[in-house]
This record gives structure tokens, sequence and C-alpha cells, in this order.
């Protein structure tokens, strides 16, 4: 396939994108949830601190703090994915879709390209923006991006939220209902992943689920190291991706 009709693909994913108000207000929502819970769990570290709280765990660290609203904000991302797919299928347009692209291949690596783009120009602004305003909240308890770690965490942030939303490109191309698909992923990640960490016997199985072992990359004392967890994460991802194009290739639209 010549490489500018690839180029045209990838042009039409992004129009598609950019035309659907369904798919932009998460990315919106994605920037400001994170920024916005950044800042209120900073206050609330740095009221905590103050005040000498019993509540305050002691092993709190301010680098920690500054991906609260990235997690947070995963949601949105994740939902954008999802919205991203499967608002074709429920509407019918997937048969659109694929008789302009009938190669089923080109369409599917033009969509994973395009929702690239997408997942990293909002995950950038979003990461950085979070973990500033979150140490900006904390005051002087709150660090800079010249402590060693900082800028590691916030680009390993960045990767982690483009990873997690093309995992769930993955996920919803194989289930392709929205409803279905954005409940089974935002149980898995708010549900599974927190009580498996919660339970002694599930503890190390929980620490390889894609979620977990991505954010591994944000924190300042990573248990299996910031490289690891992501190329868990990214394994996960190629898995998802993978699922997804065989259901494409081998399903009727």
């Amino acid at each position: 396939m010549p490489s500018n009709a690839a180029t045209a693909v990838v042009r039409a994913e992004l129009t598609k994108i950019g035309t659907v108000r369904s798919t932009l207000v998460p990315l919106v929502v994605a920037l400001l949830v994170s920024v916005g819970i950044g800042v209120l769990n900073g206050a609330s570290a740095r009221s905590a601190i103050d005040r000498r709280s019993s509540l305050l765990r002691p092993d709190f660290d301010p680098l920690d703090a500054g991906f609260v609203g990235v997690q947070c904000g995963q949601l949105a991302l994740i939902a954008f994915a999802v919205l991203m797919v499967c608002a074709e299928y429920g509407s019918g347009m997937i048969r659109t879709s694929l008789a302009a692209v009938p190669d089923r291949g080109l369409f599917y690596l033009s969509r994973i390209t395009a929702a690239t783009v997408v997942a990293l120009l909002v995950a950038v602004p979003t990461a950085f923006l979070s973990f500033l305003a979150s140490q900006a909240a904390l005051g002087p308890h709150g660090i800079g991006l010249s402590r060693p770690g900082a800028l590691r965490a916030v680009l390993g942030a960045c990767l982690y939220l483009t990873l997690m939303c093309l995992f769930s490109i993955g996920v919803a191309t194989v289930l392709r209902r929205t409803a279905l698909t954005l409940t089974l992923l935002f149980a898995f990640v708010f549900v599974l992943s927190p009580v498996a960490n919660a339970v002694p016997v599930l503890r190390s199985a929980a620490r390889y689920l894609p979620d977990h072992a991505g954010a591994e990359v944000m924190k300042a004392d990573p248990g299996l190291g910031p490289a690891t967890g992501l190329l868990i994460l990214a394994a996960w991802t190629a898995a998802a991706l993978l699922a997804g194009w065989l259901a494409l290739r081998s399903r009727d639209s």
C-alpha cells in the first residue's frame, strides 16, 4: 500500500476524532480532572503535614503525590479510546469506514497511530501540569523537576497514559460494545487491581497487572522498577492490540 494512502487514512482517523464531540470531551476531562485532583491532593497533604496529622502516611513522598490526579484522569483517556472504537460499531459507521479502507490491516494500524498521536498530545501536558500543580499546592513541602527521579516519573506518566489508552483500543476492538467495555476496564482499574493488591495472597500477582505495573514508573520507590513496569504494561498493550487485530480480521463488520 503506498505511503501516501496510509497517511491519508491516518488523517481521516484524526479528522474523525476532531469532529466527534463524544471523543473530544474525554480528552478535555482527562486534563481537567488530573490537574484538579492533583491540586486538591497536594493541598490536603500540605494541610496534613502542617498539622502533623496522624492520617498522613509515614512513607509520604511528594513525588508520589504528584500523580494521584493522573491515575484518576486516566479513566477519561480510557473512555476516549473506547468511544473512538465502539461508537462506530454502535452507529454502524464501521461498515462505511471498512468500505472506504478495505485493507483491515491498514485501517487498524492507522487507528492505532491516530490514537497514539492524540494520546501523547493529551498525556504530555496532563502529566506535566498535574505534577507541577500538585507540587505548587504542597507549597514548601513540594518538589521540582530538578529532584532526582522527578523528570523520569513525569515522562513515564506520559508513556503510562498513552499505553493505557492503546491497551483500551485493543480491548474495545475485541468487545465492540461501549457499556460492556467501559464497565470492564473501569472495574479492572478501580476494583480488580486495588482489591488484588490488598489481599496478601494475591499481592505478588497484582504487581503484574497492566495498570499496577505501569504505575511503577511514577513512584518514588518502585517495587518492580520503572523500566520493568513499563515493559509489563507494553506487553499487555501489545497482547490487547493483537487480540483486537485478530477480532477485526476474522469478524464481519
